[in-house]
C-alpha cells in the first residue's frame, strides 16, 4: 500500500493555513501546519514530511531564510507562497531552491496541481503516462541515477540538487546536442501545470551550472543560445 504524500504548511494566516489543512485530506494528503519556523523545525524533526508549502512573510525568520535553510540541509520539495505581483520574491524562492511558487491568492485548484505536480517530478506520485526508461544516464564522467534521483560527479560524490534541478538535467541529457528553448525546457520540466515564468529555467540553469561546470561563468556543458535557449554540448551514453 501506498504512503500518503505529508506536507507541511508553513503559515501564520489563520484563514489560509485552516483552508489548506482542511483541503488537502479531502485529496488523499496529510496535512500539518506550523505558525513560524521554530513550529516548522519542531514537525520536520518529528515525521517524516513529503512536501513544504512555506509563506515567505512569517514572523520571526522569513520564509526566504526558511526556505535556504531547509535546502541547506534536505532536498524536501518546496512550494512558496508570494503576494500577488512580487516577482522579486518569487525569483529569490526559486533562487535559493524553491521547487515552485504559487501567489496569492490562489484557487484550490491550482495548488492541488501544483502539490501534484512537485510531488509527481520527486515520484511520490505515480505518473501514468510514464514508460521505462533507462536507469542511469552519463556525460563527461557524471552519472545520473534516474531510478534513486541522483547525481554522481566523475570523482563519485553525491550532488544535491533540487527536485527542479534534477528533472532539467534529466530534460538536457535526453535531449543533448539540441537547442531546447525556454518553452520547452519548462515544458519538459513542469509540464502543464507550468506558467510562462521564463526566469525560473534561467535560475535553475545558473544553479546547474555552478553544480557541474568546472567554471560556470564560461561553461561548456551547458550553453546559452542568444535568443533561442540552451544547448546541452556533452555526448549522453543510457544503461540499465
Amino acid at each position: 500500500m501506498e504512503r500518503t504524500p505529508h506536507c507541511l504548511i508553513v503559515e501564520d494566516d489563520r484563514e489560509i493555513s485552516s483552508l489548506i489543512e482542511r483541503l488537502l485530506p479531502k485529496h488523499g494528503f496529510r496535512s500539518s501546519v506550523a505558525a513560524d519556523g521554530r513550529a516548522m523545525d519542531r514537525l520536520l524533526g518529528e515525521s517524516r514530511i513529503d512536501l513544504v508549502i512555506l509563506d515567505i512573510m512569517l514572523p520571526g525568520e522569513d520564509g526566504l531564510s526558511l526556505c535556504r535553510r531547509l535546502r541547506g540541509n534536505s532536498s524536501v520539495p518546496i512550494i512558496i507562497l508570494t503576494a500577488l505581483g512580487e516577482e522579486a520574491d518569487r525569483i529569490l524562492g526559486l533562487e535559493m531552491g524553491a521547487d515552485d511558487y504559487l501567489a496569492k491568492p490562489f484557487s484550490s485548484r491550482e495548488l492541488l496541481a501544483r502539490i501534484r505536480a512537485v510531488l509527481r517530478r520527486v515520484t511520490m506520485l505515480p505518473d501514468k503516462s510514464s514508460v521505462a526508461k533507462p536507469a542511469i544516464l552519463t556525460f563527461e564522467g557524471w552519472q545520473v541515477d534516474l531510478t534513486l534521483r541522483q547525481l554522481h560527479s566523475p570523482a563519485g560524490a553525491r550532488i544535491v540538487l533540487t527536485s527542479g534541478e534534477f528533472d532539467l538535467l534529466v530534460a538536457f541529457c535526453q535531449h543533448p546536442q539540441r537547442v531546447l528553448t525556454r518553452d520547452q525546457l519548462l515544458d519538459l520540466t513542469h509540464g502543464r501545470a507550468a506558467k510562462a515564468f521564463d526566469r525560473s529555467v534561467d535560475i535553475s540553469v545558473s544553479r546547474l551550472r555552478r553544480k557541474i561546470e568546472i567554471d560556470a561563468k564560461a561553461p561548456k556543458i551547458i550553453a546559452t543560445v542568444r535568443s533561442g535557449g540552451y544547448f546541452f554540448a556533452a555526448a549522453v551514453a543510457a544503461s540499465a
